[in-house]
């Protein structure tokens, strides 16, 4: 944007960050809790600057922590609280969100965590290795280690031994310490190779110890005795469990993705786990007394695998992975809007759902030959047969119970493939031109989901029948369309126009069935890329140039011309009525153009350059993906659920830095101070002198007033109620030789006269003295709030003793046209004042009359009350007659 610029953005006022799709781990190892009172096992996992819970049960999120200002290093988790280290701060999560408690100390990054009973040990990258306090945050121990000769890589607390930790180093020796009498007990030399993992096994006194060169130690580290080593082929031991269910089992991660399975019994690998993850495993953990795995790593993934099969094997459970590289197209796939097509650089094709994590759904990686048996004759790999990384994709959902509904482009190949969605797996056709050497670049399915047209490198155009995946023709003579590569394609929504777009700067319209040109449009510079919006007819087209151009395709001419990216345009949206264009471009900004108005009406920038956009067939979120992002990042249309005033921006704007959705502000973790509370904008009770504002209180509240003695007389019983005689439990007899039963006698309250004394009568209300002393002050807000709290019945009663026949005085009369009186100059609690005095004359009219000194002020009132309300009556007509006018116009 122009430096110096007059007119500064404050974000994005037709947006706002709602939440992120598809981010479940990284590298971080994950940490393991159980629930007494649930009786379930919880998995935390570090994503960027927060925390993320899962029940292991059903892999579904339980909480979002709160953000730190750093990423995550490693977490650590105890019975109460989970801890996460940022920098070179440690930071204690109670209920696995909020931030209870900030550990202050390290000078360098801390690297690992280590919970023991009341205390946490974590070690940074330093030497330095802290003991805290952890409810008072005190540091209860410092140790120092020099990284030169013991450089801390891993430590565990061995099972029975009190207060002892179990260091253990790169350089490969391990070190056991005391931390209550802060004395090193004994010194382990190794086994020449750095240590990488520890873990206590089901034994007491015996710990796994794994190393950069992939051996697997089972030690005695009472006897100082090693028992058993076995070697992993696939590089250094990055995770270790031991299975405690049953078989003596012990498992090991790779740097590859693989997991070997050792009994512990017969001293042989029994069983592996190739490809469990893309990237290497950062953490396995076996659940305790269960035949379950939890292992999750930096592929974006977590998984729970089941020991259910013969020979000792693990099978997939369930799993909960989004993309493992950033993806790079993303569209919505259907009509209503709740699921997300995304194409990654990992190579596969995922959905993502809006509206739960379950409906989410993998649709794998493109393979050459999808049948095992010609594979396994072609002697091939798997990474041999997988396709490149999907560069455009096109969807339809109007077919796709009958066939596949997903044609795709990958890169570097002539070949487009088809995916079905329904049964989420790759299709059955391989859509590949006749005798040409080139490569697909763009793909676009007919609205009826019969055909797919697609655009090579060389200027072909050919149109596919995906029902059978046979080609049906091509565009142009010498079977090119264009003489450069084809950047976009598109077909309208009956079929009678394919609209082709090349790096020959020519937009052609050609006839779908005879495929004839019909005319073709020069444009200014080389397209990038295309998007049509079918239901208005509009074609948007990204030049390299980096302007827009909107072209209708009835007229054939372009109608909006835009310009302002300072980028390469990476992607383009319509909204669904056709109104606003949503463009996204390498100079980190999200502009979305308004086509009647033809102006730029929200512009805003975000961290990290956006490489896709969709917005929603229902119009309620825009879907982003960006640059080193594994997620798709969901905005809220603020236009659906409140009035938003769009106006057309300035040349010189200067947009605003949006945040990402699901990472909160960098400041939100500093504590608040009474002084900050006190500066926090308050609304006033009145905003202007010349506006009215109601109570807000229920309408039964004030309009039943009137309607009092018509509500009492329907709820009025027919009878009163009879209590039944009760009897007593033994029936008292007279004396005498004859048996009599005595009758009961009257009891002290049937004795009692139920008529009241005048003295009771005669006490006044809290309502009536309050009212007597706000005519002295001249403040009526006590009364008022008195009857604010009162219910129809209670005001009816407190207005009828304001008389002297009701205990009052006539000068509460006075008083109580006095309250209506401020009221009704305040402006507030306007339709109380009129329901308290419809009521109070409909009691107290006739008396009235005969007070001079009532009715003079009654006719007082009387012209506010008609001055207030022609006012409001002239507003009203204004706005009703704007209203007419606006509705009949844009009929």
């Amino acid at each position: 944007m122009p430096s110096g610029g007059s007119h500064a953005g404050s974000g994005s006022s037709l947006f706002s960050g709602f939440r992120v799709l598809g981010l479940y781990s990284n590298h971080v190892p994950h940490a393991l809790r159980y629930h007494q009172k649930h009786r379930e096992f919880y998995l935390v996992t570090a994503v960027g600057k927060s925390l993320h819970t899962y029940n292991v049960k059903r892999l579904g999120i339980i909480a979002v922590s709160n953000s730190l200002l750093d990423d995550i290093t490693c977490v650590a988790a105890d019975r109460m609280l989970v801890f996460a280290a940022a920098g070179r701060v440690v930071s204690a999560f109670a209920r696995n969100k909020e931030v209870v408690r900030h550990y202050h100390g390290h000078r360098q990054e801390v690297r690992l965590l280590l919970p023991l009973g009341d205390h946490l040990i974590s070690a940074d990258s330093g030497g330095d290795v802290i003991v805290w306090d952890v409810q008072g945050g005190d540091v209860y121990l410092q140790l120092h280690f020099d990284p030169n000769t013991f450089d801390v890589s891993a430590m565990i607390h061995p099972s029975t031994y009190l207060n002892k930790v179990l260091l253990g180093s790169s350089q490969g020796a391990l070190q056991l310490w005391n931390i209550k009498t802060s004395k090193l007990l004994f010194t382990f030399p190794g086994w020449s190779a750095g240590v990488t993992a520890l873990q206590q096994s089901p034994a007491v006194d015996v710990v796994g110890v794994g190393t950069a060169t992939g051996r697997i130690i089972i030690h005695n580290i009472r006897l100082d005795e090693t028992l058993m080593n076995f070697t992993q082929d696939w590089g250094p031991i990055t995770s270790l469990t031991f299975r405690t269910d049953g078989p003596p089992i012990v498992a090991s991660g790779s740097p590859q993705g693989h997991i070997a399975f050792w009994d512990l019994e017969r001293r042989q690998l029994v069983a592996q786990q190739r490809h469990a993850h893309s990237t290497a495993i950062a953490a396995a953990t076996f659940l305790h007394r269960e035949p379950l795995l939890v292992t999750n790593g930096a592929d974006n993934a977590i998984k729970v695998w089941i020991f259910d099969q013969e020979g000792g094997g693990a099978r997939l459970l369930r799993s909960r992975q989004g993309h493992s590289a950033p993806p790079t197209t993303i569209r919505h796939h259907g009509n209503d809007g709740k699921n997300i097509l995304s194409a990654g650089q990992d190579g596969t094709l995922q959905s993502f759902s809006t509206v739960h994590e379950r409906f989410n759904k993998n649709l794998g990686h493109g393979s050459i030959n999808k049948k095992k048996e010609q594979r396994k004759k072609k002697g091939l790999s798997y990474d041999e047969l997988r396709l490149p990384a999907i560069t455009a994709f096109s969807s339809a959902a109007a077919r796709q119970s009958d066939w596949d509904g997903i044609v795709a482009c990958h890169r570097g190949r002539l070949a487009a493939t088809t995916w079905n969605y329904q049964r989420c797996t790759m299709g059955a056709h391989h859509l590949q031109p006749p005798r040409r050497a080139a490569i697909a670049t763009v793909v676009d399915i007919t609205s009826c989901g019969n055909f797919a047209v697609i655009g090579l490198s060389c200027g072909g155009v050919d149109v596919y029948n995906l029902q059978s995946g046979l080609h049906r023709g091509c565009y142009g003579d010498d079977e090119k369309a264009h003489s450069g590569a084809v950047r976009g394609v598109a077909t309208d929504a009956l079929n009678q126009l394919t609209l082709t777009a090349g790096s020959d700067w020519l937009l052609k319209f050609w006839r779908f069935k005879t495929k004839k040109q019909e005319e073709q449009l020069k444009l200014n510079a080389a397209p990038a890329s295309m998007r049509l919006h079918r239901d208005s007819g509009m074609l948007a087209l990204a030049l390299d140039d980096f302007t827009i151009l909107v072209v209708d395709i009835e007229t054939r001419r372009v109608v909006r011309k835009f310009g302002g990216h300072h980028g390469n345009i990476n992607d383009m949206t319509f909204s669904p009525d056709g109104r606003w264009l949503v463009t996204i471009a390498m100079d980190c900004t999200i502009r979305t153009w308004d086509l009647p108005s033809g102006c730029l009406v929200d512009c805003f920038l975000v961290a990290m350059a956006p490489v896709a956009v969709s917005m929603s067939p229902t119009g309620d979120f825009l879907a982003t993906a960006h640059v080193d992002s594994l997620g798709v990042y969901l905005w809220t249309n603020k236009s659906l659920y409140g009035p938003v005033g769009l106006r057309p921006l300035p040349v010189d704007y200067q947009p605003a830095t949006e945040t990402l959705p699901g990472v909160t502000a960098a400041g939100s973790e500093q504590e608040v101070t009474s002084e900050e509370v006190d500066d926090v904008y308050k609304s006033a009770d009145q905003l202007g002198a010349e506006l009215v504002t109601l109570s807000l209180l229920p309408e039964s509240r004030w309009k039943s007033l009137l309607h009092l003695d018509e509500i009492k007389k329907k709820n009025k019983p027919v009878a009163p109620p009879v209590a039944p005689a009760a009897a007593p439990f033994f029936l008292p007899t007279a004396p005498g030789l004859t048996p009599r039963f005595m009758l009961p006698t009257a009891t002290e309250q049937e004795t009692q006269s139920k008529v009241l004394s005048w003295g009771l009568l005669s006490q006044r209300s809290e309502f009536s003295s309050a009212l007597e002393s706000a005519l002295e002050s001249g403040s009526y807000e006590l009364p008022v709030r008195l009857l604010k709290d009162c219910g129809p019945a209670a005001v009816s009663v407190e207005l009828t003793s304001l008389t002297s026949e009701g205990g009052g005085a006539s000068s509460l009369l006075l008083a109580f046209i006095h309250m209506i009186d401020s009221m009704l100059a305040s402006g507030r609690d306007f339709e109380l004042a009129h329901a308290y005095l419809a009521l109070f004359l409909k009691l107290h009219l006739r008396s009235l009359s005969q007070d001079s000194i009532a009715l003079a002020m009654l006719l007082r009132l009387s012209t506010r009350l008609e001055k207030g309300w022609a006012e409001l009556q002239a507003s009203f007509n204004q706005s009703l007659c704007l209203l007419s006018y606006t509705k009949s116009a844009l009929l």
